[in-house]
């Protein structure tokens, strides 16, 4: 398992087919939590698309947090990405690497096509169901495939409707 979050995982693997590029995480071979302000030091040292990712990501994950009254230090997304995203005790992981379905975690895989060049296309898996043009999911294994955290492509609206199918997969047995 290779990529960026808590060695201690037991809620959210996401998948993304991209590292940032800086040395650190592009010859990076485990799993590495991130440490206070690292997120703004990446954003800072690449630009525009890892910020979007991780504002993306703090605003899907602050938002679920306080849906499911789940008690949080931070007092606004922001603050939750600054504080504990991706950090020990996130129970969160932006993963580098194929999803292990056997792990008993959800699993978010960003982007349709990151989803078919992995193996995981609705036409190929029996369970797997294409809810509409931008959501698959696949209950039996707590997989969801959504749509890349961008504003323009996980809109407010659609992270929503990512929670809601997070809550709806995470009681599967």
């Amino acid at each position: 398992m290779i990529g960026i979050g808590d060695t201690e995982c037991s809620f959210l693997n996401v998948y993304i087919a991209n590292r940032p590029p800086l040395d650190e995480y592009s010859s990076l071979e485990q799993l590495k939590p991130l440490n206070k302000h690292e997120i703004t030091f990446i954003a800072q040292q690449t630009g525009n698309h890892w910020r979007k990712i991780f504002n993306v990501f703090a605003k899907f994950m602050f938002s679920y947090f306080t849906r499911q009254k789940i008690q949080l230090e931070a007092s606004s997304w922001q603050d939750y990405r600054e504080k504990n995203l991706l950090q020990l005790g996130s129970n969160l992981r932006l993963l580098f690497t194929k999803p292990n379905l056997n792990e008993n975690v959800v699993h978010v895989i960003m982007g349709k096509q990151y989803a078919i060049d992995l193996g995981y296309h609705e036409d190929l898996h029996t369970g797997m169901l294409r809810l509409d043009s931008d959501f698959v999911i696949w209950p039996e294994k707590k997989l969801i495939v959504c749509p890349y955290f961008d504003y323009r492509q996980l809109s407010n609206i659609k992270i929503d409707r990512l929670i809601d199918l997070v809550i709806s997969i995470n009681q599967v047995k």
